[in-house]
């Protein structure tokens, strides 16, 4: 008897989580899949069409340079905010004036909302008023001003850049969590055995950091392959479509367009990928990895 009010009252604490789960989560990802497989338009009902939008938006032009964009931007901004927080998070872990204040400061790219950052990146980027321009001409490196999101291989990389400035702080401060808690007593075992820094980072560090970076990563990849904001407030996804990943072409073809089964069938292409990775880093954490 009393295992069964355990197990109900078990089942009452669970219940909100659930149904916030169920509303929140699960309901739209049915009703997207279910929009994905039909032609529903915007104010017009929707028949069942089958695997007819995949196919349609497979052989797409937009959508197989959006495909590049999002692997690119997701691959380089990923191995650029690894490398920086790595470095990033050695300098933070090291003894020097007024430590606490710099490591607090470090976060603000990270904590300010992501449309208020990008909104001041927009300035900083834009033809005619850009800081960046303006600094580059005084220095004499440049002539005229560069149109940082007018040309299409130039905005990506603009993009990724922003992406990397805000990204960054987060990894650097995990990995330092994850220093504190290597114990000072294997460096110094380090240094009676002649070892030098490189060889410290690498045989003693990076091996006790690689928990911490495996599910910094991994995190990281699927929110940066999900990634809307950013681009949405700096690009829309142009010039020409050259900076669409998949999140911004499913919100101009759903809800730009009208077309909101194409939109779903495109937003459904990025669930593949995601599923593998939080798999993955499920069963990494389950087998003690971290």
């Amino acid at each position: 008897m009393l295992l069964q009010k355990e197990e109900l009252f078990a089942y009452t604490l669970i219940a909100p989580a659930l149904i916030i789960l169920t509303i929140f989560v699960a309901y739209p990802f049915i009703l997207g899949i279910w929009l994905s497989l039909s032609d529903k338009l915007v104010g017009v009902p929707g028949n069942f069409v089958g695997l007819k939008n995949f196919t349609h938006i497979v052989g797409s032009q937009i959508f197989r340079q959006t495909a590049r964009n999002t692997f690119v931007y997701t691959g380089v901004a990923v191995a650029f905010k690894l490398v920086l927080g790595v470095g990033l998070a050695l300098v933070l872990n090291r003894q020097f004036p007024f430590k606490r204040f710099v490591r607090a400061t470090i976060l603000l790219p990270w904590i300010i909302p992501t449309a208020l950052s990008a909104l001041a990146w927009f300035w900083m980027y834009d033809a005619t008023f850009s800081v960046i321009n303006w600094t580059l001409r005084n220095l004499k490196l440049i002539r005229f001003n560069i149109q940082w999101l007018g040309k299409p291989g130039l905005a990506l990389t603009s993009v990724i850049i922003v992406n990397i400035w805000r990204g960054t702080p987060f990894f650097a401060i995990s990995f330092l969590a994850g220093l504190q808690t290597i114990s000072p007593e294997l460096d110094d075992a380090a240094n009676i055995d002649g070892a030098g820094a490189w060889a410290k980072f690498w045989y003693v560090t990076l091996p006790l950091l690689k928990p911490v970076i495996v599910v910094v990563v991994l995190f990281s990849l699927i929110l940066t392959f999900a990634d809307f904001q950013l681009v949405y407030v700096l690009t829309r996804g142009g010039p020409a479509n050259s900076t669409h990943l998949f999140a911004t072409l499913s919100y101009q073809v759903a809800l730009g367009a009208g077309r909101l089964g194409e939109g779903a069938a495109i937003a459904l292409f990025m669930f593949p990928v995601l599923f593998m990775m939080v798999v993955f880093q499920l069963l990494y954490i389950r087998k003690g990895g971290y």
